[in-house]
């Protein structure tokens, strides 16, 4: 009897193509969509769903599942990815931080909450459109690179808990992004050509101010405009309010230099922002917390690739465990603008072997 596995369907290409090749790989497949969020617009007070959870979008992975004679659910996990998401990403930008809320909904959403939703339902697998590949070496499952190194996810999936990697598959991540849409125009899927979403699902129009003014009001009305400071402490402007910068941040500062000023700390507590030149935002180290491992074998101190941010390339860098469920970062070159709140992950060539979040 053929195993069965549940798809996570986005109502978007990628997981309309990962479900049809669920099915050629001889599996029984079932699809669910999961109700996230739900925007509230500024102009009109209405309810505007995001792209992900839009009416549109369920309808797409319900005619992907009506081809082919698959069952398909819509679960409501708004409450969950409040708590699990929403509420951590407020908190993180309210101390001055610039989180990864897809890293957070990833490893409790759409791992935890899926793989115990098909337990429930008695599927033996749960897969996802991700551009990342599972493999299997000796006993141990491990996650590595998407073959398109253009839109390798695997460093969204650090947090996953490596014991739900042998339940899971990814059945695009030896596709290129180009495949997989040559693949559903072939095959006449209604999704194949969907436009993508680049913002977060739940931030409308990537207006982070406004989300934040939605979900905390009384906390942004309280926060005012501030100090702009250079590194020597000496005020050089006013900013308007410090969760609308993050750093590194060159634009929106209001400065006048010859050379460009960019945002080197953010300290909520005084309402300051510290602003420098490019070259003092390099840096060979920084601690992380919150480490999730991968791998087993590791010993310490380890000589891995390290990458700081969702759209930079790993770096070398020697990792070393510390007390308190800390890790520290030493780069053999100098890396610009480390952000606290980011996620740093760690790499052995195109193997994921686990995370941190930089503190």
């Amino acid at each position: 009897m053929a195993k069965t596995v549940l798809v996570a369907m986005s109502g978007g290409v990628d997981s309309s193509v990962a479900l049809s090749k669920v099915l050629e790989m001889g599996y029984e497949a079932i699809g669910i969509t999961m109700k996230l969020w739900n925007n509230k617009d500024p102009k009109t007070n209405t309810v505007r769903p995001s792209l992900c959870n839009s009416a549109d979008a369920i309808n797409g992975a319900k005619l992907i599942c009506d081809r082919f004679g698959v069952k398909h659910y819509t679960i409501d996990f708004i409450d969950l990815f409040k708590k699990h998401v929403v509420d951590d990403f407020v908190s993180q930008y309210m101390s001055g931080k610039t989180p990864n809320p897809c890293v957070k909904c990833n490893s409790l959403i759409k791992w935890d909450a899926l793989i115990k939703f098909s337990q429930e339902i008695e599927a033996d697998f749960i897969a996802t459109g991700h551009y990342a590949q599972i493999k299997k070496r000796g006993d141990e499952f491990i996650i590595s690179k998407g073959i398109d190194s253009s839109k390798d996810q695997s460093y969204m999936l650090w947090d996953i808990n490596k014991k739900q990697l042998s339940k899971t598959l990814f059945p695009i991540g030896g596709m290129t992004k180009q495949e997989v849409r040559e693949y559903a125009i072939k095959n006449d899927l209604e999704t194949a050509n969907r436009a993508e979403s680049q913002d977060l699902c739940f931030v409308l129009g990537d207006d982070y101010s406004q989300f934040l003014y939605e979900i905390v009001p009384d906390k942004m009305e309280n926060i005012s405009d501030g100090p702009i400071v250079d590194e020597e402490n000496n005020k050089v402007g006013i900013h308007k309010g410090f969760t609308s910068y993050t750093v590194g941040q060159r634009r929106g500062l209001g400065l006048s230099f010859p050379e460009p000023r960019y945002v080197k700390k953010i300290n909520p507590i005084n309402n300051t922002i510290v602003v420098s030149k490019k070259d003092a935002l390099y840096s060979r180290q920084c601690t992380a917390h919150s480490i999730n491992l991968l791998k087993d074998d590791l010993s310490f101190p380890a000589n891995i690739m390290a990458q700081i941010r969702y759209n930079s390339k790993p770096s070398s860098a020697e990792i070393e465990i510390k007390k308190d469920d800390e890790i520290k970062i030493e780069f053999e070159n100098p890396q610009l603008a480390i952000t606290p709140g980011q996620s740093i992950v760690f790499y052995e060539d195109d193997t994921l072997i686990g995370g941190a979040i930089i503190k």
